[in-house]
């Protein structure tokens, strides 16, 4: 098995890779890579770069140039008078390699650079793969950083991968935000607990950058600050690292400038739109804060976590493992995963439509694959 260790990664990628192409990729199967949320994330790209229309004036169009009554989805809300994607932006911002390539690669191949031909959608299949790989190797990192059990760091990634719905939504929703997500939380707790270890300035600009897709992606995971005081191990570290970086107010300043560069893709997406920077796209979908469905989220058959991912359940042994160890690291975490069941769950639609279990928290898998360490 150790000689096994440093290629337990391309294996995974391999076998995640061949079932793409079985499922996805043959036939008539790619029409079915974008769906559902999927459309609305990915619609930005060919609005910008294709059809210079984000009011999305196209996809009548492209929906009768690519019929598919099973998988129909309108992303579109009215505001105002105007039309606006009711997606955020930044799940098509990680995308654009992918769909860059494409665009270019279409016409080569005598094929239609609409941005919803073949080629276009087998890339985004090709998109979440990439990310899958770039976020286990972070995790990998990340995990390294708390043991040196190589081999029991590979036998959490393949459980990872195979025992959650994290394939799934690599290979059968690969335009969902989630494995984007994923891959930018486990990059983003990596270079926390290294900063914490060592604060470089050049770590805290990555930092900054990532938090700000972060919240680009899908702004309710902006929650994972909170993971903080927990990277850090102890509050004296915390509080001394915190300290200091309020000593330097012109790195502070230009960490949240790059922040919010990134965010403020969508404020200007917005102002295009719909003539404001800042527009309520869901409507009558909120959260209900003095109506969470905690127990609902964790337990239920209607998609409860624990019941459709038990190793998920599994994972909370490793809170016992910290509190006999490290009371500070049991309290932080155990405060993170509390609020972030509460908020969560307060969403109107606690258990978040069709989906393949709870997918809302695939993106803090690095989380549970640290407590299975533990």
């Amino acid at each position: 098995m150790r000689g096994l260790n440093k290629f337990i990664i391309p294996i995974i990628i391999l076998i995640v890779s061949l079932c793409a192409n079985n499922i996805q990729w043959g036939g008539n199967h790619w029409k079915n890579i974008i769906q559902a949320d999927g459309k609305g994330y990915y619609a930005h790209l060919p609005a910008v770069f294709i059809y210079k229309d984000l009011n999305f004036s196209f996809f009548d169009t492209i929906e009768k140039k690519y019929p598919n009554p099973s998988i129909y989805y309108d992303y579109r809300v009215e505001y105002n008078g105007n039309t606006a994607n009711k997606y955020f932006a930044g799940t098509a911002l990680m995308m654009f390699p992918f769909f860059i390539s494409a665009h270019f690669l279409s016409p080569v191949l005598d094929l239609p650079a609409d941005g919803y031909s073949k080629l276009y959608l087998i890339f985004i299949s090709i998109s979440a793969i990439f990310y899958l790989w770039l976020g286990l190797f972070y995790l990998r990192k990340f995990l390294l950083c708390y043991s040196e059990n190589e081999t029991l760091i590979s036998i959490l990634l393949v459980l990872l991968v195979f025992s959650t719905n994290l394939f799934y939504y690599t290979v059968s929703e690969p335009a969902m935000s989630h494995i984007y997500s994923f891959t930018c939380i486990t990059a983003f707790v990596f270079y926390t607990k290294n900063y914490f270890e060592s604060p470089d300035f050049k770590i805290l600009l990555i930092l900054s950058f990532l938090l700000g897709l972060i919240i680009l992606i899908r702004p309710v995971n902006g929650l994972v600050i909170l993971l903080a005081p927990f990277l850090a191990g102890s509050w004296l570290l915390f509080k001394t690292r915190f300290t200091d970086l309020m000593k330097r107010p012109d790195r502070l300043a230009l960490s949240l400038i790059i922040a919010f560069l990134i965010v403020g893709i969508q404020f200007l997406i917005y102002k295009i739109q719909t003539g404001d920077f800042f527009i309520d796209a869901y409507g009558e979908e909120k959260f209900n804060w003095l109506m969470p469905h905690p127990f609902c989220f964790l337990f239920s058959y209607k998609k409860g976590l624990f019941v459709y991912t038990p190793i998920l359940f599994l994972s909370l042994g490793g809170l016992f493992s910290l509190f006999k160890k490290d009371r500070f690291k049991f309290f932080s975490m155990s405060l993170f995963l509390c609020v972030l069941v509460y908020v969560l769950s307060a969403w109107w639609n606690w258990w978040y439509g069709g989906s393949f279990g709870t997918r809302v928290i695939l993106e803090y898998y690095s989380i549970a694959a640290l407590l299975l360490l533990f």
